[in-house]
């Protein structure tokens, strides 16, 4: 599996404020770009697999309501995140 707890917790101390910071916008987000990456990947190897296509779409709205929440709420915390995880040039 793509995403254990180990993997998850390293995401977490990252980006988050500890390892147990689930709930921080930051963390949220860095989790839903891991997982985006990952399925990238597998709709680019499998592209008649239309289910995993609409998770993906589904998972990038959801970060892209997470972003602009961040946005609105730290402007200085977006700059840092988006520089951090390299979403935007």
């Amino acid at each position: 599996m793509y995403l254990t707890s180990d993997v998850k917790k390293s995401i977490f101390e990252e980006y988050g404020k500890s390892a147990t910071d689930t709930g921080s916008p930051e963390a949220q987000i860095a989790l839903f770009t891991h997982r985006i990456k990952h399925l990238t990947e597998h709709v680019k190897a499998n592209g008649s697999d239309k289910v995993t296509k609409r998770a993906l779409i589904n998972l990038v709205g959801k970060r892209k309501k997470m972003l602009e929440y961040l946005k609105q709420q730290d402007i200085e915390r977006y700059r840092a995140l988006i520089k951090k995880l390299g979403l935007r040039k």
